[in-house]
């Protein structure tokens, strides 16, 4: 089982530092001109994947020729970049996987892209969207344990489903049990812990998680 970063053509301004993140992942995928953020951050590119129509010709050949894979596909297909790229993780037997660029920008991008966390996890893949200011993840219902992290000091549970059921919070700032949200409901946004960390439980429906801080600019 292997730890995969893909990296999407989402804007450069809310990737994070991902050369923080190298020790975590053990290969990388660049979705178009992800690759290209990659290779200027100094990342080893193991796949670069898609139409590369975001980039220039120059940027196409350095790309070429400093991935291990590389895999042109059509501009006119019927997956998007980022994806191709999950198809690539699935296929690796990836036990976790790391997603940045995938927000910011076009708003149809960034909605699917948080939608493409369902075919990773349908798949019992542990898969996190990431930018500079938000933890992304999605959850079938169980226990869940949550962890006190600094830079994403806020936390949020977003029903991915009309209704989540039976949701119960312990070890946070604001506690809840056995409650349903619904969609359009704001009762679980902006909670903290109040330790180093905390559990999470539900008996039906599907819960984004999502850790974020203040943005900066």
């Amino acid at each position: 089982m292997i730890r995969v970063g893909i990296v999407a053509n989402g804007p450069n301004g809310l990737v994070p530092d991902i050369v923080t993140y190298k020790d975590k992942i053990d290969v990388w995928i660049g979705a178009d001109g992800g690759a290209w953020t990659l290779i200027k951050n100094g990342i080893q590119v193991d796949y670069a994947i898609g139409d590369f129509d975001s980039i220039t010709k120059k940027e196409k050949e350095s790309i070429k020729k400093s991935v291990k894979t590389f895999a042109l596909f059509p501009t006119e297909k019927d997956k998007t970049d980022l994806e191709l790229a999950i198809d690539k993780a699935v296929e690796l037997t990836s036990e976790k996987v790391y997603i940045f660029g995938a927000t910011g920008g076009r708003l149809d991008h960034e909605l699917i892209n948080i939608q493409l966390l369902y075919s990773l996890a349908e798949r019992n893949i542990k898969a996190v969207i990431v930018d500079k200011f938000n933890e992304l993840e999605l959850t079938f219902p169980g226990t869940h344990t949550v962890y006190n992290e600094g830079d994403f000091p806020t936390i949020s549970f977003v029903p991915f489903s009309p209704t989540v059921e039976g949701l119960t919070l312990t070890g946070f700032y604001y506690p809840l049990n056995n409650k349903t949200i619904s969609w359009g409901s704001t009762r679980c946004i902006s909670n903290k812990l109040n330790a180093k960390s905390g559990t999470f439980y539900y008996e039906a429906g599907i819960l984004l998680v999502i850790k974020s801080r203040d943005a900066t600019f």
